[in-house]
């Protein structure tokens, strides 16, 4: 899995501008620069971030998280100043977003509202998820645990995902299921304008299932009254 965190990590600054091309990448309601830096909760929540990430590294505590306080009294959006996160990182909406300390999210991953990169234990050590490079995350999924998902990897909208996901597969309902596995395919464009956001193209297995069983009950009450028509129609009348 391809990951972000190296020592030649970029300047903030560097950090900040990525993050604001990438919502105007994603985002077609971003109009501008400005309207980004100035009204997006994600946006700012991220650049707080990286500053008290910074401090968190150095060793600094209380400083880290106070900053985390305010950030989260600001937008909504709480990331424990621990967790390690890639480039041209996009939370959408922002509210309810919640990142624990031992997370890893890699580059160019998108995070829609209410996503909770959780944990499942009190025991100290690594007991948050890891994201891969082009994850997309929907709305309402909860990844809990220290559970690794693979590169370009989609989280439907309100999943639960508690188990290891494969590079570039489909995650659906609760507890998440992989409903889809798609190939590595070769291309010459960046990773961030290959990112998959048809969100309306996730599969739907249990909806699947209950049209097969509606299907299947269907043939059944065809067979049935046929049986029926062949008792009730007399011998003769069959001969």
């Amino acid at each position: 899995m391809a990951m972000m965190h190296t020592e030649s990590t970029p300047a903030w600054w560097s950090l900040l501008r990525e993050d604001v091309s990438c919502v105007l990448a994603r985002d077609p309601a971003a109009r501008s620069r400005f309207e980004v830096w100035t009204i997006y909760p994600g946006v700012q929540a991220v650049a707080l971030h990286r500053m008290a990430h910074a401090l968190w590294r150095q060793g600094w505590r209380y400083l880290p998280r106070w900053m985390s306080f305010v950030a989260r009294w600001f937008t909504n959006v709480d990331i424990h100043p621990g967790a390690r996160i890639g480039r041209r990182f996009f939370i959408d909406h922002g509210a309810g977003v919640v990142i624990g300390e031992t997370a890893e999210v890699g580059d160019d991953v998108t995070l829609y509202h209410g996503v909770t990169l959780g944990g499942t234990t009190w025991s100290p050590g690594k007991r948050h998820p890891t994201l891969g490079d082009g994850v997309v995350v929907g709305a309402g999924a909860k990844i809990l645990g220290p559970v690794m998902l693979g590169a370009r990897v989609r989280v439907a909208a309100n999943s639960v995902v508690i188990d290891n996901v494969p590079e570039g597969a489909t995650v659906v309902g609760i507890p998440g299921r992989v409903v889809v596995r798609r190939r590595r395919t070769v291309n010459s464009l960046p990773d961030a304008l290959l990112l998959d956001l048809d969100h309306h193209l996730i599969p739907d297995p249990v909806g699947k299932a209950i049209g097969s069983l509606l299907d299947r009950i269907g043939n059944l009450e065809q067979e049935v009254k046929r049986l029926q028509h062949t008792e009730d129609t007399p011998t003769g009348a069959r001969s």
